[in-house]
């Protein structure tokens, strides 16, 4: 059994093993490596174990910990700054309001869709289709060739020439596994009335959705008096008479018309981009579209997942 003599030379032996330093930081190294290999010296019978080999494991886990919390801090920097940059260039474009109008030249196609690549390579949701960020209400920046928005636009504009009907805008509404598009309009510039596309979302996968079209509503036009000319006051008038006259139904006149659209459209889309800001898809031909969000969900952990699938 080791003496308390034998404790004192093997302590002494052990300071000596390790390397000198002015600094409190390694002093307390010291004193922490002498106290433990002494007690290792007392449990191993007296004989004498040298723990360098331990302490250079510990301060290489130590280094590799320091390095990743780094490497984190800077590829979070990295994405904030590349959600910044596509939001100024989606700025610049004119956004939604010019791809409809067709004022989005080249030069701000190509600038955007380069910030929006950029920006998905950062991804911070690995499996977007069932988390809870997803569900919540939406403002279309940037449309896709088969996007439902350009769906809705397209099925008003070809009822109504633009000189008569202006897009004020459209968002996504998604909860409970379906997307309520909302486009809002006016005619003639007093006139104000809104078109509502509901679609059903299905995951099938944990980046691929499904999307059909369930209904499309027409809602009661809101008439704005003070805005309509003295010349077509008369006409209008008129023209609110004869409605109410005809026999509609009465949840017609009130929530206005429904029209089924149950398997008239249809896609498949991913998920390429997801946080509690922006929302990037892209459908089958690749074309990306951009959403940023305008509300969220009052309980985002509390959300069940859409719908979940079989991998």
């Amino acid at each position: 059994m080791a003496t308390s003599t034998d404790l004192i030379y093997a302590f002494t032996g052990l300071r000596a093993l390790t390397p000198s330093s002015s600094s409190s930081s390694s002093s307390s190294s010291i004193g922490s490596l002498s106290f433990s290999s002494v007690f290792q010296f007392h449990k191993n019978g007296g004989k004498l174990v040298n723990n360098k080999r331990k302490v250079g494991v510990c301060r290489a886990m130590v280094q590799q910990t320091y390095q990743g919390a780094s490497a984190n801090y800077a590829k979070e920097m990295e994405r904030l700054s590349a959600k910044e940059s596509l939001l100024l260039a989606l700025k610049d474009s004119g956004g939604f309001e010019s791809m409809i109008t067709g004022k989005t030249v080249d030069m701000q196609r190509i600038d955007v869709n380069e910030r929006i690549t950029g920006l998905e390579r950062l991804n911070p949701t690995p499996r977007p289709t069932t988390s809870p960020f997803l569900e919540g209400r939406w403002n279309c920046e940037w449309l896709g060739t088969s996007s439902p928005i350009l769906f809705v636009t397209k099925l008003i504009f070809e009822r109504f020439p633009s000189t008569l009907v202006s897009l004020l805008g459209v968002d996504v509404a998604i909860k409970d596994g379906y997307a309520i598009v909302t486009a809002n309009t006016k005619f003639l510039n007093s006139i104000e009335s809104k078109f509502i596309l509901t679609t059903k979302l299905s995951v099938e996968g944990p980046l691929r959705m499904k999307e059909e079209s369930v209904e499309g509503v027409f809602e009661t036009p809101k008439v704005n008096e003070e805005a309509i000319p003295e010349q077509l006051k008369g006409a209008l008038g008129q023209a609110v008479g004869t409605l109410q006259q005809l026999p509609l139904p009465t949840d017609l006149m009130t929530s206005g018309l429904k029209i089924p659209l149950g398997g008239l459209y249809e896609r498949l889309y991913m998920i390429s981009y997801l946080d509690e800001e922006i929302l990037i898809l892209r459908d089958t031909s690749g074309v990306p579209e951009v959403l940023t969000r305008l509300e969220a969900i009052s309980d985002p952990e509390g959300v069940e997942q859409i719908v979940e699938y079989e991998s």
